[in-house]
């Protein structure tokens, strides 16, 4: 209750922020809102990202950001056209998009940005 009403912050992490720049903002499209010495910071629909200028991490082995879309494999190939690389996992069922389709019946894949951060699409059905 004390946090249902607020908008949520994300936060990923980038050590090469220009090009973290070029992949959300032009890639993406997200409107960037500000470009200080410690984050990126851009907008979402119904968020904000602050992608966070470091001098090293290790991006985690799972998905850290994702979007709901409405209709995923138009979101795919919008992506793919820009030159977006879709991921592939070793024991899950995904079509020629790299899309899978959950036990639950949503559809989902996956991309990372530049830095490595795992980045996820999902249409629910």
């Amino acid at each position: 209750m004390i946090l249902e009403n607020n908008e949520v912050m994300a936060f990923v992490a980038t050590t090469q922020p220009e090009k973290a720049r070029t992949f959300y903002c032009d890639l993406l499209g997200l409107p960037l809102e500000d470009d200080s010495p410690f984050a990126l910071v851009v907008r979402t629909a119904n968020a904000t990202l602050r992608i966070q200028k470091v001098q090293a991490f290790t991006p985690l082995p799972f998905t850290v950001l994702g979007w709901k879309v409405g209709n995923i494999q138009s979101t795919v190939n919008q992506l793919l056209a820009k030159g977006v690389k879709f991921e592939r996992f070793e024991g899950m069922t995904q079509d020629e998009s790299g899309i899978w389709v959950s036990p639950g019946g949503a559809k989902v894949c996956w991309f990372k940005d530049p830095d490595g951060n795992v980045l996820s699409l999902t249409q629910v059905s």
